[in-house]
């Protein structure tokens, strides 16, 4: 119980600087005169309320965080953050005569900070703006991640940042350096997504976006998170160019931020151009959107134009974990839907704003794989796994090894629940996939043309903690219920 201590210390600071966030909503409320600008000035001050007791009372428990207790506040910041971010959601839409339960507006603010893209309203248009611009910015800031942006701050109040950015960094590589210290490293990539955010929200204004949609469309997109302002998603604009944009951003989104941060460093790309993930990646996504242009074309659902254009465009969306429809696909040939679930799996980086296993784990364990294959043949043969000029440890490939063992077991036994509710077998395993790889959309009753609302809310719950799972990279919240983590 002392480890919680200085924990929730740590905490208590993060609300407080989660409460300030609140102010952009807040201004736009003000600006744009939608009637519930009154609502956040009390949500602020609970959040701050709460966060000051925790930071206050907790004064003297003030001390460096160890590795386990990087652990302990990356799972308790994504569980408890939601309960601060759901407040504007439920006094803004009960002052517009909107009623939502608190297992929805829990819902609606992980699928949110998670960049799930998953939601349970509708009528979004007809939504109090501010609102609409506090779902999306909740992805926003859930992109980069959140403590990613704390480690940047946290020194200044002097709390050491390294564990939490090693425990909030997903993927296999997380302990590589890219400066001497943590805190330029996670400056240097929120100053990259900064970029990216300011060129995305540029790109769309220019080309017709309203500047409140620009806004937060852009929020979506370089988040790869997918709420829109609109019911009708990314079809309410019905246009190719804005298409076009939001589909370079959502590439660009999908790689590592960190071969980013480094090319602009050192003034060159031949690092970015090598980096054997980054090309993966972005072959994945190319060549999945050219296969699913010509099968829509083959089959005769759309001419070559548009079979490009609807193709690429979803392929990208749905693989990236972004969700942005523009018509609803589960009307095309089976095999492309089903292609596109499980590509919202592997089609990110590790360092990406995307959820999902990440692209260097699928690389790892194909090497791997063929290591295993021809020793078959040649049992005294030496055949390191290589991921470009880097040789893999063992310990790292082992580690790859058992978070898939993990989170192949997550995914059928949060399916096989959701089966004893008695959902159709489609929906509940593709809820689920969509939930863990933080993707939004699924397949049969929670396709791109419907949402969350059709599931009850135990279904509900079991998704909320597939999306937190997901985005917690499931391992490290496995660790907090092994009885070893808390005898340390």
């Amino acid at each position: 119980m002392k480890d919680l201590l200085p924990v929730l210390r740590v905490l208590g600071m993060l609300m407080m600087l989660f409460a300030g966030a609140m102010l952009l909503p807040f201004g736009v409320s003000w600006f744009t005169q939608d009637g519930i600008w009154r609502i956040y000035p009390w949500a602020i001050g609970l959040t701050v309320g709460v966060g000051l007791l925790l930071w206050g009372g907790l004064h003297r428990h003030k001390q460096d965080l160890q590795p386990r207790h990087g652990v302990i506040l990356v799972t308790l910041v994504w569980v408890v953050l939601p309960l601060c971010a759901m407040v504007p959601l439920m006094m803004g839409l009960s002052r517009v005569g909107i009623s939502i339960s608190f297992t929805h507006a829990y819902f609606e603010a992980v699928s949110g900070l998670t960049t799930a893209g998953a939601t349970v309203l509708s009528g979004l248009d007809q939504l109090p703006v501010s609102i609409n611009v506090w779902r999306t910015f909740m992805q926003w800031m859930g992109g980069m991640g959140i403590l990613i942006l704390a480690v940047a701050i946290l020194p200044l109040l002097g709390v050491g940042g390294a564990q939490l950015f090693r425990a909030e960094a997903a993927g296999p590589v997380k302990d590589t350096k890219l400066t001497p210290r943590i805190t330029e490293t996670a400056k240097g990539l929120w100053g990259v997504y900064a970029l990216f955010s300011t060129g995305c929200f540029l790109a769309f204004w220019a080309l017709g976006m309203q500047p409140l949609d620009a806004l937060m469309h852009m929020f979506s997109t370089v988040s790869l998170g997918g709420l829109s302002s609109h019911d009708a998603s990314f079809a309410y604009f019905n246009s190719p160019l804005l298409e076009a944009a939001a589909l370079l951003f959502m590439l660009l989104a999908s790689c590592n931020f960190a071969l980013y941060f480094v090319a602009m460093r050192k003034g060159r790309l031949d690092s970015f151009m090598r980096d054997p993930e980054m090309r993966a990646t972005i072959g994945v996504l190319v060549g999945a959107g050219l296969l699913v242009a010509l099968l829509l074309w083959v089959k005769g659902v759309y001419g070559p134009l548009d079979a490009l254009r609807f193709g690429m465009f979803h392929t990208v969306s749905v693989a990236t974990t972004t969700g942005f429809s523009t018509t609803d696909y589960l009307s095309w040939p089976v095999f492309i839907p089903v292609l596109l679930l499980l590509l919202s799996g592997v089609a990110t980086s590790a360092g990406s704003t995307g959820g999902g296993i990440k692209m260097v784990r699928m690389l790892i364990l194909v090497k791997q794989a063929r290591r295993e294959m021809t020793r078959l043949v040649h049992p005294r043969a030496v055949q390191p796994v290589r991921l470009g000029d880097a040789v893999v440890d063992n310990p790292m490939i082992f580690s790859v090894l058992a978070y898939m063992l993990v989170y192949g077991a997550t995914v059928i036994v949060l399916s096989m629940v959701l089966l004893l509710t008695d959902l159709d077998p489609l929906t509940a395993f593709s809820a689920v996939l969509a939930s863990v790889h933080c993707m939004g959309p699924g397949l049969g009753a929670i396709g791109p043309a419907s949402n969350y609302t059709v599931l009850t809310d135990f279904q509900i719950w079991v998704c909320t903690l597939a999306m937190l799972l997901g985005r917690l990279e499931i391992l490290s919240f496995m660790a907090l219920l092994t009885p070893a983590f808390w005898r340390r």
